[in-house]
């Protein structure tokens, strides 16, 4: 069976939102996506600010509360009957983000058995078939398929396989699936 890692952060969590939300409400500023369009929060935020974005990602219960992103749990247990699935996330880049991160799944991905996620700091260790990322360098390192979920932060990258939402995910995977037993 061939495997998909996907990961979790702004391809299954909505992490940009509550990250915007929460600098918004605190600086009394209205950031929008459409102001990122390219960029990371980071790169617009001022540098007294970047202590505190830092501390909305350390803050126990940030990743709790993400909402889950449209379409990702129905796609996602479509294709966990006919791919193995994993998630990974590099939680070592916020290390008390392991349980929040950890009980989010197991709350909105239940299907996905919790041996099947990965909490890494680098996803050059990922062996599987394909990779769907939102983070461009992730995707240069992995040897195989990477597909590149659009968001704000990405959306001048080029030379990959470009998925801009779970619909586009699912017809992707359609037409791997129908490659496959053409080949048969």
């Amino acid at each position: 069976m061939q495997r998909i890692c996907v990961d979790m952060d702004e391809v299954m969590a909505d992490t940009l939102a509550e990250h915007l939300r929460r600098y918004n409400q605190t600086f009394d500023e209205d950031v929008t996506l459409d102001d990122l369009a390219g960029k990371g929060l980071w790169e617009i935020a001022p540098l007294d600010r970047q202590t505190q974005l830092r501390a909305f990602l350390d803050a126990e219960d940030f990743f709790e509360v993400l909402d889950v992103i449209l379409d990702s749990q129905r796609v996602l247990e479509d294709l966990s009957a006919r791919f193995e699935i994993f998630i990974a996330t590099q939680a070592m880049v916020v290390p008390n983000s392991l349980g929040p991160k950890y009980r989010w799944l197991q709350r909105h991905f239940s299907f996905i058995p919790p041996t099947h996620y990965v909490f890494c700091g680098t996803k050059s260790i990922l062996r599987a078939d394909y990779l769907i990322d939102d983070q461009p360098r992730n995707l240069t390192r992995f040897e195989g398929q990477g597909l590149l979920y659009s968001a704000p932060h990405n959306l001048e990258a080029t030379g990959f396989v470009r998925v801009n939402n779970w619909v586009e995910v699912a017809d992707y995977f359609t037409g791997v699936v129908s490659e496959s037993k053409a080949v048969v």
